[in-house]
């Protein structure tokens, strides 16, 4: 077995331009896939479904199949996933502080009030 630095082996877990975006959409609860993928701008199809299954195979994220018709399908955070919401606050926190020039706005969209 390799050794890898944990830093590495967090960025593993939540690298790429979707990932974080995702468990974003995921902190107050159980989110289906045409939800995601309406709430989770220039995201293709494709993609979703395969950061989907890499953070289900990860543990990050539970996958929940409900035996109706149709099917309905909802993605939820894991223990594991919860714990990243640190990651996720500082993130938060890092760019209120330093993001001035750019003038970001938070949506509204509450999910940071979670972040806990």
């Amino acid at each position: 077995m390799q050794e890898k630095c944990h830093i590495e082996s967090t960025l593993s877990l939540i690298s790429g331009k979707w990932k974080i975006l995702i468990l974003k959409e995921l902190i107050i609860e159980p989110v289906r896939y045409n939800v995601l993928i309406k709430k989770i701008p220039n995201i293709s199809a494709k993609v979703l479904t395969q950061q989907l299954k890499d953070m289900e195979s990860d543990g990050i994220i539970l996958r929940e199949v409900y035996a109706e018709i149709p099917p309905r399908v909802e993605y939820s955070l894991s223990k594991k996933g919860r714990s990243m919401l640190r990651i996720l606050k500082e993130m938060a926190i890092w760019g209120l502080e330093n993001d001035k020039d750019i003038l970001s706005k938070c949506p509204e969209c509450k999910q940071c009030e979670f972040i806990n």
